[in-house]
Protein backbone atom coordinates (compact mmCIF):
# COMPACT_ATOMS: atom_id res chain seq x y z
CA UNK A 1 0.00 0.00 0.00
CA UNK A 2 1.32 3.34 -0.96
CA UNK A 3 1.65 6.04 1.29
CA UNK A 4 -1.20 8.27 -0.50
CA UNK A 5 -3.45 5.20 -0.01
CA UNK A 6 -6.80 7.06 0.36
CA UNK A 7 -8.41 6.57 4.31
CA UNK A 8 -11.09 4.32 2.83
CA UNK A 9 -8.56 1.48 2.02
CA UNK A 10 -6.54 2.49 5.23
CA UNK A 11 -9.70 2.07 7.10
CA UNK A 12 -8.60 5.09 9.32
CA UNK A 13 -11.96 5.85 11.43
CA UNK A 14 -15.09 3.24 12.15
CA UNK A 15 -18.62 5.02 12.64
CA UNK A 16 -18.14 3.83 15.95
CA UNK A 17 -14.98 5.81 16.39
CA UNK A 18 -16.58 8.40 14.80
CA UNK A 19 -19.33 8.11 17.65
CA UNK A 20 -16.65 8.14 20.32
CA UNK A 21 -15.00 11.65 18.92
CA UNK A 22 -18.57 12.92 18.90
CA UNK A 23 -19.31 11.87 22.54
CA UNK A 24 -15.85 12.43 24.53
CA UNK A 25 -14.12 15.25 22.26
CA UNK A 26 -10.90 12.83 21.11
CA UNK A 27 -9.81 10.10 20.02
CA UNK A 28 -6.61 7.41 20.13
CA UNK A 29 -5.73 5.60 17.47
CA UNK A 30 -2.72 3.38 18.44
CA UNK A 31 -0.10 3.07 15.47
CA UNK A 32 -1.98 3.68 12.57
CA UNK A 33 0.88 5.98 10.68
CA UNK A 34 3.85 3.59 10.12
CA UNK A 35 6.16 1.84 7.42
CA UNK A 36 7.54 4.76 4.69
CA UNK A 37 5.46 7.58 6.67
CA UNK A 38 6.54 7.46 9.83
CA UNK A 39 10.55 7.57 8.95
CA UNK A 40 10.09 10.19 6.06
CA UNK A 41 8.23 12.47 9.05
CA UNK A 42 11.47 11.68 11.03
CA UNK A 43 13.60 12.19 8.65
CA UNK A 44 12.22 15.83 7.99
CA UNK A 45 12.02 16.45 11.99
CA UNK A 46 15.38 15.94 12.04
CA UNK A 47 16.75 18.04 9.39
CA UNK A 48 14.90 20.73 11.23
CA UNK A 49 17.00 19.58 14.99
CA UNK A 50 20.41 19.63 12.53
CA UNK A 51 19.14 23.09 11.51
CA UNK A 52 18.52 24.42 14.75
CA UNK A 53 22.47 23.89 15.70
CA UNK A 54 23.50 26.69 13.92
CA UNK A 55 21.08 28.67 16.39
CA UNK A 56 21.96 30.33 19.39
CA UNK A 57 18.29 31.72 20.07
CA UNK A 58 14.93 31.48 18.47
CA UNK A 59 13.43 32.69 15.42
CA UNK A 60 10.35 32.74 13.55
CA UNK A 61 10.94 29.02 12.83
CA UNK A 62 12.45 27.20 15.38
CA UNK A 63 11.83 27.54 19.27
CA UNK A 64 14.61 26.34 21.37
CA UNK A 65 14.77 26.56 25.74
CA UNK A 66 16.91 28.56 26.74
CA UNK A 67 19.86 25.52 27.72
CA UNK A 68 20.15 24.74 23.75
CA UNK A 69 22.99 24.36 22.33
CA UNK A 70 24.93 23.09 18.98
CA UNK A 71 26.37 20.50 20.89
CA UNK A 72 23.05 19.67 22.89
CA UNK A 73 20.59 20.95 20.78
CA UNK A 74 17.11 21.39 22.49
CA UNK A 75 13.85 22.35 20.92
CA UNK A 76 10.39 23.34 22.02
CA UNK A 77 8.92 23.48 18.87
CA UNK A 78 9.06 23.98 14.65
CA UNK A 79 6.55 26.36 13.41
CA UNK A 80 4.91 26.02 10.57
CA UNK A 81 6.09 22.43 9.56
CA UNK A 82 3.99 22.28 6.74
CA UNK A 83 4.92 25.57 4.96
CA UNK A 84 8.44 24.08 5.16
CA UNK A 85 9.17 20.52 4.23
CA UNK A 86 7.70 19.02 1.30
CA UNK A 87 7.29 15.82 3.51
CA UNK A 88 4.87 17.54 6.10
CA UNK A 89 2.93 19.57 3.21
CA UNK A 90 2.28 16.30 1.52
CA UNK A 91 1.53 14.20 4.80
CA UNK A 92 -0.85 17.06 6.04
CA UNK A 93 -2.54 18.32 2.93
CA UNK A 94 -2.20 14.69 0.45
CA UNK A 95 -2.06 11.95 3.10
CA UNK A 96 -3.74 10.06 6.07
CA UNK A 97 -4.05 13.02 8.27
CA UNK A 98 -6.34 14.65 6.19
CA UNK A 99 -8.14 11.61 4.90
CA UNK A 100 -9.30 11.25 8.62
CA UNK A 101 -10.00 15.44 8.80
CA UNK A 102 -12.60 13.99 5.75
CA UNK A 103 -13.70 11.53 7.34
CA UNK A 104 -14.39 13.30 11.09
CA UNK A 105 -15.27 17.05 9.35
CA UNK A 106 -16.71 15.74 5.77
CA UNK A 107 -15.36 16.65 1.97
CA UNK A 108 -13.29 18.94 2.09
CA UNK A 109 -12.36 20.11 5.10
CA UNK A 110 -10.27 23.27 5.47
CA UNK A 111 -6.06 23.10 6.77
CA UNK A 112 -5.49 25.68 9.27
CA UNK A 113 -2.19 25.06 10.96
CA UNK A 114 0.35 22.72 11.69
CA UNK A 115 3.20 22.41 14.52
CA UNK A 116 5.71 20.12 15.26
CA UNK A 117 6.44 20.31 19.59
CA UNK A 118 9.20 18.03 20.51
CA UNK A 119 8.98 18.39 24.58
CA UNK A 120 13.11 17.52 25.05
CA UNK A 121 13.62 15.05 27.41
CA UNK A 122 14.91 16.00 31.34
CA UNK A 123 12.53 18.40 31.77
CA UNK A 124 10.59 19.13 28.67
CA UNK A 125 8.38 22.00 29.66
CA UNK A 126 4.66 20.99 30.68
CA UNK A 127 1.59 22.58 28.52
CA UNK A 128 -1.01 23.75 31.08
CA UNK A 129 -4.32 23.04 30.79
CA UNK A 130 -6.22 25.38 27.82
CA UNK A 131 -8.53 24.72 24.97
CA UNK A 132 -7.67 25.68 21.80
CA UNK A 133 -10.32 27.49 20.15
CA UNK A 134 -9.53 30.87 22.14
CA UNK A 135 -6.02 31.27 20.40
CA UNK A 136 -7.61 31.24 16.71
CA UNK A 137 -11.75 31.07 17.33
CA UNK A 138 -13.23 30.06 13.98
CA UNK A 139 -16.90 30.82 12.64
CA UNK A 140 -18.39 27.86 14.05
CA UNK A 141 -16.62 24.89 16.88
CA UNK A 142 -16.06 22.31 14.19
CA UNK A 143 -11.97 23.08 14.23
CA UNK A 144 -9.99 19.87 15.71
CA UNK A 145 -6.19 18.43 15.96
CA UNK A 146 -4.81 15.38 14.40
CA UNK A 147 -1.77 14.49 16.61
CA UNK A 148 1.30 11.82 15.46
CA UNK A 149 3.83 10.62 17.93
CA UNK A 150 6.74 10.11 15.80
CA UNK A 151 8.42 8.12 18.56
CA UNK A 152 7.19 5.97 21.73
CA UNK A 153 5.28 7.72 24.00
CA UNK A 154 4.51 6.39 27.37
CA UNK A 155 3.44 8.38 30.84
CA UNK A 156 6.90 9.17 31.66
CA UNK A 157 7.21 11.48 28.90
CA UNK A 158 4.58 14.15 29.17
CA UNK A 159 2.02 12.43 26.63
CA UNK A 160 -0.90 14.27 26.07
CA UNK A 161 -4.27 15.04 28.74
CA UNK A 162 -7.97 15.11 27.50
CA UNK A 163 -10.87 15.91 30.12
CA UNK A 164 -13.80 13.64 27.81
CA UNK A 165 -16.79 15.41 27.14
CA UNK A 166 -15.27 18.80 28.18
CA UNK A 167 -15.43 20.38 24.65
CA UNK A 168 -19.19 20.11 25.30
CA UNK A 169 -19.03 22.73 27.98
CA UNK A 170 -17.88 26.12 28.78
CA UNK A 171 -15.83 28.05 26.60
CA UNK A 172 -13.07 29.36 29.62
CA UNK A 173 -11.83 32.51 30.04
CA UNK A 174 -8.00 32.11 29.21
CA UNK A 175 -6.76 35.49 30.79
CA UNK A 176 -6.10 36.22 34.64
CA UNK A 177 -7.49 39.81 35.19
CA UNK A 178 -6.72 41.60 32.03
CA UNK A 179 -3.15 39.72 31.19
CA UNK A 180 -3.84 36.78 28.59
CA UNK A 181 -2.11 33.62 30.30
CA UNK A 182 -3.68 30.99 27.23
CA UNK A 183 -4.58 28.53 30.22
CA UNK A 184 -7.68 28.18 32.17
CA UNK A 185 -6.98 29.93 35.87
CA UNK A 186 -7.10 27.70 39.36
CA UNK A 187 -10.90 28.72 39.84
CA UNK A 188 -12.03 26.89 36.46
CA UNK A 189 -9.58 24.21 37.35
CA UNK A 190 -11.36 23.94 40.65
CA UNK A 191 -14.51 23.38 38.87
CA UNK A 192 -13.41 20.65 36.68
CA UNK A 193 -12.71 16.63 38.21
CA UNK A 194 -8.98 15.85 36.58
CA UNK A 195 -9.46 12.75 37.96
CA UNK A 196 -10.97 11.67 34.46
CA UNK A 197 -8.59 12.94 32.28
CA UNK A 198 -7.10 10.37 30.00
CA UNK A 199 -3.54 10.33 29.04
CA UNK A 200 -3.20 9.61 25.49
CA UNK A 201 -0.22 7.26 25.21
CA UNK A 202 0.61 4.71 22.32
CA UNK A 203 3.68 3.43 20.04
CA UNK A 204 5.00 5.44 17.36
CA UNK A 205 2.97 6.51 14.83
CA UNK A 206 -0.07 6.65 17.26
CA UNK A 207 -2.62 9.06 16.55
CA UNK A 208 -4.47 11.99 18.85
CA UNK A 209 -7.53 13.84 17.69
CA UNK A 210 -8.82 16.31 20.23
CA UNK A 211 -11.75 19.54 19.58
CA UNK A 212 -11.01 22.82 19.52
CA UNK A 213 -12.85 23.35 22.29
CA UNK A 214 -11.66 20.04 24.79
CA UNK A 215 -9.80 20.83 27.93
CA UNK A 216 -6.27 19.26 27.88
CA UNK A 217 -2.71 19.68 28.81
CA UNK A 218 0.70 17.73 29.63
CA UNK A 219 3.10 17.36 32.30
CA UNK A 220 6.84 18.10 32.12
CA UNK A 221 9.02 15.23 30.07
CA UNK A 222 11.23 13.54 33.28
CA UNK A 223 12.31 10.80 30.68
CA UNK A 224 15.71 10.28 29.12
CA UNK A 225 13.24 10.50 25.53
CA UNK A 226 12.48 13.35 23.20
CA UNK A 227 8.54 13.15 23.08
CA UNK A 228 8.00 14.55 19.38
CA UNK A 229 4.54 15.74 18.66
CA UNK A 230 3.23 16.53 15.02
CA UNK A 231 -0.02 18.73 14.97
CA UNK A 232 -2.28 19.69 12.59
CA UNK A 233 -5.44 21.35 12.81
CA UNK A 234 -8.63 21.60 10.35
CA UNK A 235 -11.36 22.69 10.23
CA UNK A 236 -15.09 21.81 8.32
CA UNK A 237 -15.12 23.51 4.55
CA UNK A 238 -18.09 26.15 6.03
CA UNK A 239 -15.96 27.45 8.94
CA UNK A 240 -13.37 30.32 8.34
CA UNK A 241 -10.73 31.66 10.89
CA UNK A 242 -11.72 35.29 12.59
CA UNK A 243 -9.17 37.93 11.19
CA UNK A 244 -7.87 40.09 13.75
CA UNK A 245 -7.82 38.24 17.05
CA UNK A 246 -5.40 35.21 18.22
CA UNK A 247 -2.87 34.06 15.89
CA UNK A 248 -5.25 33.49 12.59
CA UNK A 249 -3.42 35.51 10.46
CA UNK A 250 -0.06 34.23 11.38
CA UNK A 251 -0.70 30.57 10.57
CA UNK A 252 1.51 29.67 7.35
CA UNK A 253 0.57 30.70 3.45
CA UNK A 254 -0.92 27.29 3.37
CA UNK A 255 -3.95 28.05 6.11
CA UNK A 256 -7.09 27.52 4.37
CA UNK A 257 -6.33 25.22 1.94
CA UNK A 258 -9.11 22.84 1.01
CA UNK A 259 -8.32 18.66 1.14
CA UNK A 260 -10.57 16.90 -0.54
CA UNK A 261 -13.50 16.98 -3.13
CA UNK A 262 -15.36 20.05 -3.14
CA UNK A 263 -15.54 24.00 -2.65
CA UNK A 264 -17.96 25.40 0.10
CA UNK A 265 -21.03 27.37 -1.49
CA UNK A 266 -23.13 28.32 1.91
CA UNK A 267 -22.41 29.33 5.57
CA UNK A 268 -23.44 30.18 8.40
CA UNK A 269 -22.99 33.05 10.44
CA UNK A 270 -25.32 33.45 14.16
CA UNK A 271 -27.95 31.23 12.47
CA UNK A 272 -28.37 32.67 9.17
CA UNK A 273 -27.45 30.77 6.08
CA UNK A 274 -26.15 32.62 3.16
CA UNK A 275 -24.40 32.11 0.11
CA UNK A 276 -20.49 31.93 0.13
CA UNK A 277 -18.74 34.43 -2.78
CA UNK A 278 -15.70 32.16 -4.19
CA UNK A 279 -11.83 32.54 -2.38
CA UNK A 280 -10.59 35.12 -4.06
CA UNK A 281 -7.61 36.05 -1.41
CA UNK A 282 -5.26 35.22 -4.48
CA UNK A 283 -6.65 36.87 -7.22
CA UNK A 284 -9.14 36.43 -9.94
CA UNK A 285 -11.69 39.32 -8.87
CA UNK A 286 -11.49 43.48 -9.68
CA UNK A 287 -14.81 44.48 -9.83
CA UNK A 288 -18.66 44.28 -9.20
CA UNK A 289 -18.69 45.02 -12.79
CA UNK A 290 -16.03 42.49 -14.32
CA UNK A 291 -18.06 39.66 -12.64
CA UNK A 292 -21.31 41.11 -13.70
CA UNK A 293 -20.03 40.88 -17.62
CA UNK A 294 -18.50 37.68 -17.04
Amino acid sequence: MTDTARAQDLEIITPQQKETYERDGYLVLPGLIHGGWLGRLREASDHFVEQSRALTRSDALLDLEPDHTAENPRLRRLTSPVDHHPTFEEFSLRGPVADLAIDLLGSPARYHHSKLNYKWSAGGQAVEWHQDIQYWPHSDFTPLTIGVYLDDVDGAMGPMGILPGSHRGEIYDLYDGDKWTGSLTDEALAGLDLDDVVWLEGPAGSVTVHNACAVHGSPDNNSDRVRPLLLQTYSGAASYPLLGVGTNGRTGGLSGTLVGEGRPRWITVDGRRMPAAPDWSKGGYTTIFDQADL
